[in-house]
């Protein structure tokens, strides 16, 4: 009898023992995701003043490390710190329903300045605070990953993978590509060519939508959801008319909502922030000395144009002419030996047109063209960009199409689901 109860004791510690173990693997599995935003707040595109809005309200479900301020144009940590000063307005009101919300005070002291300028050809220049914050964030001791979501430049994620490449095995990071693609297409290069094997998801077109809502709800629509849900309801809510007269855009979200719904870890799974599919190779185009119209690429690609020269005695890297597509200027780099070069990314469908300007006479008003067309990554080439096996993107069924926006109904037909979520938050901030 004394030998069973022994026996019965042992046992009793084993389960006692598992259960731990099987509380400890829950808790590991629903732990907050770990996030870091790097944003172009302030910069072209207004529409991120409206994602932060969204971020700021929902930020109990996140542990926030970093936001990063990586414009185009005028923008800086002062637009971040503009947001945090209305969210502080609203933060007992807010906190009153969510006492896990983050301070004003913590969100000031995780943000950082990125890089403002776009990078140059070989696609990484210095480090800055921004892209020093992404690795001393990813080098942390903790057996979660760090969500990087890029909302605008991919320029300080590249720095710090050039810095410190040991962070891919840290990271896992969803880009809204597109237009900030063409913006970063030298940043998006440089860790397409020398990074593969990065845990990515590459939003380019899928992310619209979020704000293509022909089939929306009437009290959902984006020029109706401001009045019925917005108006009238705290610092941030009287805010939000600034930006697209209160239409919805907030291209970026998607990135944040993806880790509020779904299995982030299964990107082909269904999600508010889109569902994707693996792609093993990012698709580019070199053409030497020009273009034409019969020239097809895939939108979203690296179209790259190289032209032959004087051989000059100047650094590699040196910007010694421009282009213009698509009425913007782009600036042209001298590649040794007597080698110049541009890249480019078209956002969307489309025939463009360019011309050259430069001191250089053989660099002097060349012209050309291209046609870029859907799906992405489209016809293989020998150029490509070979990708790892963690690298995902918008999905090629048509039938997931708006118009001419591949994977956009992945996200679109959750519409409901998530502006009703946040319209529950916006109650809180009546009055």
């Amino acid at each position: 009898m004394k030998f069973n109860k022994t026996i019965l004791s042992a046992l009793a510690g084993l389960f006692f023992f598992a259960g731990l173990i099987s509380c400890n693997e829950q808790l590991k599995e629903s732990a907050i995701p770990r996030v870091l935003i790097s944003s172009d707040i302030g910069g072209t595109d207004p529409d991120d003043f409206q994602s932060m809005i969204h971020l700021l309200m929902h930020a109990d479900r996140f542990q926030l490390e970093g936001l990063v301020s990586s414009p185009y144009g005028e923008g800086s940590t002062t637009d971040f710190q503009d947001m945090i000063d209305l969210y502080e307005r609203d933060y007992s009101q807010l906190h009153s329903h969510a006492p896990s919300l983050p301070t004003p005070k913590s969100l000031r002291e995780i943000t950082k300045q990125g890089q403002k300028d776009a990078a140059p050809f070989k696609g990484f220049t210095t480090p800055t605070e921004g892209s020093e914050w992404i690795i001393n964030c990813a080098k942390k001791e903790i057996d979660q990953p760090l969500w990087v979501l890029v909302w605008g430049g991919i320029e300080d994620l590249a720095q710090a993978l050039h810095d410190a490449p040991e962070i891919k095995e840290n990271i896992k990071v969803y880009w809204i590509g597109g237009p900030n693609k063409k913006w970063s297409i030298n940043a998006y290069s440089y860790i397409a060519e020398h990074h593969p094997d990065l845990w990515m998801i590459e939003a380019n077109s899928t992310y619209r939508g979020w704000f293509m809502d022909n089939d929306s709800p009437d009290d959902l629509g984006g020029d109706a959801y401001y009045e019925n849900y917005i108006q009238g309801r705290g610092a941030l809510g009287k805010d939000f008319i600034k930006y697209y007269e209160g239409n919805l855009k907030m291209g970026d979200t998607p990135s944040l909502v993806y880790l509020m719904n779904g299995e982030p870890n299964d990107p082909a799974g269904e999600s508010w922030g889109g569902s994707f599919e693996k792609i093993d190779r990012s698709s580019r185009n070199v053409f030497m000395g020009g273009s034409t119209v019969e020239d097809t690429v895939a939108a979203y690609s690296t179209i790259e144009w190289r032209f032959e020269g004087p051989e000059i005695t100047i650094p590699e890297d040196s910007v010694v002419f421009e282009i213009e597509i698509q009425n913007q200027t782009w600036p042209g780099y001298y590649l040794g030996k007597g080698t110049y070069g541009v890249k480019y990314s078209s956002k969307k469908p489309e025939t463009g047109t360019y011309k050259t300007s430069s001191d250089i006479a053989e660099l002097d008003g060349l012209e050309g063209a291209y046609v870029s067309i859907v799906p992405w990554p489209g016809k293989a080439t020998s150029d490509d960009y070979q990708l790892g096996s963690n690298w995902y993107s918008d999905r090629q069924n048509p039938g997931l199409y708006i118009e001419d926006q591949q994977g956009a109904k992945t996200i679109s037909k959750y519409r409901r689901e998530f502006l009703t979520d946040w319209a529950a938050r916006w109650k809180w901030l009546e009055k």
